[in-house]
């Protein structure tokens, strides 16, 4: 599926991107029932285990920020986490037996002119393992350029440390952009149209800012494991750790690599998404949407 020159690039970069992966009459699907399912958020007033708000959602202007079971809330979602070309090109990058690490999937809306900035992390911080053949990919279902907030990796990033993603003594889902030593300027931005596919590194430190521009930014999430790859935290429910293999058998011989690792403990009284988990950050290196005054805010 991929060629020795991606493989290449994602070892030296720590990510890819694939473009015309999936055609376009499949991302029109996904995006459709993307804006079904948002629609159900209507009556909410808090985040639930479905729905993440922006926390300027209203009743009357429905402000969804995160789909977060959409393999659950719909089989189009749950048929894609399986995609045979997808998995193809996986297997490439982190071997053939593979496991979705986080089977329901998140799906990351960027509504134009206030959809929310993640800020720099790493997801290995979130859940390292016993090695870290572990990648995520990202299925846009609109045109990521430029203006609209696309992902943005640090280029070799994922070869560095594991950076603190603590504030306070509680783990907050988000690196301190003063105190990391990391040079920002050197981002890349994954662009490119409806279709493509990215890939990155559990390793890599990325973020995204907020969208200011008039066209949205919704990007489908799927994060997969080498089976080999264990959890440190463990896993609590083994019937449903396996059942999370989509290719090859499940393994009981964890592989083991001396890699650094920061365990995401203790959490905070805040939990819940990457969204709810940063706002504990008292440094933050995007700007935030300000509902009151209608523009963004460092």
């Amino acid at each position: 599926m991929l060629s020795p020159e991606d493989i290449k690039a994602y070892r030296e970069n720590g990510y890819i991107v694939l473009h015309d992966f999936f055609n376009h009459d499949k991302i029109r699907e996904l995006s459709r029932v993307c804006n079904a399912l948002s629609a159900g958020a209507r009556d909410l007033t808090k985040n639930t285990a479905l729905f993440d708000l922006e926390e300027s959602h209203r009743p009357d202007d429905v402000r969804v920020r995160r789909l977060k079971r959409p393999t659950e809330m719909d089989p189009a979602f749950h048929q894609m986490a399986r995609d045979s070309r997808l998995l193809d090109a996986i297997g490439d990058l982190i071997g053939p037996a593979i496991r979705l690490t986080h089977p329901k999937g998140k799906l990351n809306i960027k509504a134009a002119g206030y959809g929310s900035a993640v800020e720099w992390h790493q997801d290995w911080a979130a859940y390292p393992h016993t090695n870290d053949d572990l990648l995520a990919v990202g299925i846009p279902l609109d045109d990521c350029l430029n203006d609209n907030a696309p992902m943005m990796i640090i280029p070799g990033s994922h070869k560095g440390p594991v950076h603190d993603h603590h504030v306070g003594g509680y783990y907050s889902s988000g690196i301190d952009p003063k105190t990391s030593g990391i040079d920002f300027s050197t981002a890349v931005p994954l662009t490119g149209r409806a279709g493509m596919v990215t890939f990155h590194h559990v390793r890599a430190v990325h973020g995204s800012a907020l969208n200011r521009s008039d066209r949205p930014r919704r990007l489908f999430i799927l994060q997969y494991a080498a089976a080999d790859a264990w959890p440190l935290l463990g896993a609590t429910d083994f019937a449903q750790f396996n059942e999370a293999i989509v290719r090859g058998a499940p393994v009981q011989s964890p592989r083991m690599e001396a890699l650094p690792v920061r365990i995401p403990l203790p959490l905070p009284e805040t939990q819940g998404s990457i969204y709810e988990q940063q706002l504990n950050m008292s440094q933050r290196f995007f700007e935030r949407y300000d509902d009151r005054s209608e523009t963004p805010t460092a």
